[in-house]
């Protein structure tokens, strides 16, 4: 079966750092675009970066971009978010999963992001 399972997400003040993971298995990982969301209470659902299958290509949304980065580490099966200068509109429960774009295909239980002071 396919699992994602995410992982690093916490509470950190405005400026701070965190390094999201996301552990799959179940599929082979190296022939997938990846992809981070998030959604925050009461908002929909938003694609926030995407990494090509070899880890060679990445996007991000205008509202993280210069801020996070994707990467992957296709021998661990292993998907990072790098996440830096955090601001309080990045609280937000984020997932990852299969895709470039949305709407992706399997995705995790998600992880806790909440920046506050």
């Amino acid at each position: 079966e396919v699992q994602l399972v995410e992982s690093g997400g916490g509470l950190v003040q405005p400026g701070g750092s965190l390094r999201l993971s996301c552990a799959a298995s179940g599929f082979t990982f190296s022939v997938y675009s990846m992809s981070w969301v998030r959604q925050a209470p009461g908002k929909e659902l938003e694609w926030v970066s995407a990494i090509d299958s070899g880890g060679g290509s990445t996007s991000y949304a205008d509202s993280v971009k210069g801020r996070f980065t994707i990467s992957r580490d296709n021998a661990k099966n292993t998907l990072y978010l790098q996440m830096n200068s955090l601001k309080p509109e990045d609280t937000a429960m984020y997932y990852c999963g299969q895709g470039w774009a949305l709407p992706l295909g399997y995705w995790g239980q998600g992880t806790q992001v909440t920046v506050s002071s």
